[in-house]
């Protein structure tokens, strides 16, 4: 199909389509450069060959993969024309998201509670990059949580129908991203050391 067909609706979805992609991608390229970070430093001699991930952070990522399930149920709903249940799966959605941040907090209060902090004379560079790529991607996941109370605030409106699944569809392709993003770095974390 040539880009350039289609209806003004169309032609805007798509646009909107593209430059959330062009933004995912550059979100990977900078997580893939901190990761190079991470592995051209763990050469160094303070490096933390046996440092060890809180258990909260796999608990999290739970969390997250089932957030990740509850929108594509939301958007399942939506094609089904099930309205309510559309809405009850984007509010299971944002308070799964809720309970990822918050669990994020706490695994980093085991990390403090080790004795690492982000920086100082207590902070390791294996730590501090923990730190840096978790709270990054927290960051990220506070703006799929803006995105999705868009979203909520959309279909509470009825904005969304079964012919019109945009807004769910680039909110769900976001939040998909930042899942598979965590645990890509979660699986990252626990096997390079």
């Amino acid at each position: 199909m040539d880009l350039t067909e289609g209806t003004i609706e169309q032609k805007t979805g798509r646009a909107k389509k593209m430059m959330l992609w062009f933004g995912i991608v550059s979100l990977l390229m900078t997580f893939a450069g901190w990761t190079s970070a991470y592995i051209v430093s763990s050469t160094r001699e303070d490096w933390l060959t046996d440092f060890q991930l809180p258990g909260i952070f796999f608990i999290s990522t739970g969390v997250l993969i089932l957030s990740s399930l509850t929108f594509i149920l939301a958007k399942m709903a939506m094609r089904g024309n099930k309205s309510s249940l559309c809405t009850s799966f984007l509010i299971t959605t944002l308070v799964l998201g809720v309970i990822f941040i918050l669990l994020q907090f706490r695994g980093f209060s085991e990390i403090v509670a080790q004795g690492f902090y982000f920086t100082g004379e207590s902070s390791s560079v294996t730590t501090s990059y923990i730190f840096l790529i978790a709270m990054v991607h927290i960051l990220h996941v506070v703006a799929g949580l803006i995105s999705l109370l868009v979203v909520i605030t959309n279909q509470l409106k009825g904005k969304y129908s079964p012919e019109n699944l945009l807004g769910i569809e680039l909110g769900a392709t976001f939040w998909h991203f930042l899942d598979l993003l965590w645990v890509y770095l979660m699986l990252f974390f626990y096997f390079f050391k």
